[in-house]
């Protein structure tokens, strides 16, 4: 498809949301930089709890990588000291008031995975197989959680950068077990499975525009997707249909530890290191065999370049001044060198 000047509406088939393309409010799509660099906002590490030698000083541990290791551990899996949920509640069924008001009890898990023993390595900075293990210690801890017959659904993901919610500077992400389904992910599996019923094909399976992909290996593919809501978001996508991310294997992860370091940096050196958001789309644990068909994982990382203002509050919409193809060939020809 030739990128055109002329703004654009497209429909995302995937979190079925219209987004506005408005090239001519952006200046050219290689001059597009983050304001704000996100390793300024660092602070000092010398009183990090999450750095080696400090482990006394975190909330309990649930697992490190490697098992044994003492101050040489890779990764580290741990409670958070400051639950959005609490893993000591006992859950009980849903109280319902007037005015279709409804309440839970906040049961549920909230943990931190800590990607690094030293302070100044982002997860950009780790090699692929350090990559793999942190996606290997989220397969895990998925694993320890389907456990629960509470937990209905497992958010993985990563926030880098102050501004982009990040409150720690030691690079970790996060993964947040509820015991609902939430809002975003039901949408997202409504409107694929309705694109299933019509096209009879998985919506990110379809994704098959050469001038949207950044990127191919053995196992994964990076696109800028055809209706990104922000600019210069990138989706890394599997090549074999599978719903759930904890079904991926040791090579797998390998494979997708390079993927992602090599998006990190792209994305990092085009962008002038930007505050980002890495999430993980993966279906509710317990989905039906009938749901199997049209729900496929994938993980998006969003580098905060805009801001969310009054109009994609009030419709849903939004407003992306990159025109995918444009920020997918900007992308390609970052060069990396080794």
């Amino acid at each position: 498809m030739a990128t055109s000047r002329s703004p654009e509406i497209r429909k995302d088939a995937v979190h079925n949301r219209w987004v506005i393309f408005s090239p001519a409010r952006a200046r050219r799509p290689s001059d597009f930089k983050s304001k704000t660099d996100a390793s300024s906002t660092a602070n000092t590490h010398t009183e990090c709890p999450f750095c080696a030698g400090h482990e006394h000083e975190c909330a309990p541990e649930i697992f490190r990588f490697p098992p044994e290791s003492t101050l040489d551990w890779k990764v580290r899996v741990i409670q958070n000291l400051y639950p959005a949920l609490s893993r000591d509640l006992e859950p009980l069924n849903a109280e319902r008031g007037g005015g279709g008001q409804v309440t839970l009890r906040g049961s549920g898990f909230h943990d931190v995975v800590i990607e690094s023993p030293a302070h100044p390595v982002h997860l950009a900075d780790l090699s692929p197989p350090q990559i793999a293990d942190v996606l290997l210690a989220y397969k895990k801890r998925i694993d320890q959680l389907r456990g629960f017959d509470s937990i209905k659904f497992v958010q993985v993901f990563k926030n880098h950068g102050a501004t982009a919610g990040a409150s720690m500077s030691h690079s970790h992400s996060q993964i947040l077990a509820l015991p609902v389904i939430p809002p975003t992910a039901s949408a997202r599996i409504q409107s694929m499975k309705e694109h299933f019923e019509q096209s009879g094909e998985c919506a990110i399976c379809q994704v098959k525009q050469e001038d949207l992909s950044i990127h191919e290996s053995s196992h994964f593919r990076s696109i800028v997707p055809f209706a990104a809501t922000f600019p210069f978001e990138i989706w890394i996508i599997p090549h074999h249909h599978s719903a759930h991310f904890h079904n991926i294997d040791p090579d797998m992860a390998s494979d997708l530890g390079g993927v992602l370091k090599l998006m990190l940096e792209k994305m990092s050196l085009q962008l002038k290191n930007p505050p980002y958001n890495m999430v993980m789309h993966s279906a509710p644990l317990r989905t039906e065999s009938t749901e199997l068909p049209f729900s496929h994982w994938f993980i998006q990382i969003v580098p905060q370049l805009t801001v969310v203002g009054g109009f994609e509050l009030g419709t849903g919409c939004y407003i992306n001044p990159v025109l995918p193809e444009d920020a997918a060939k900007v992308l390609r020809e970052v060069s990396i060198q080794d």
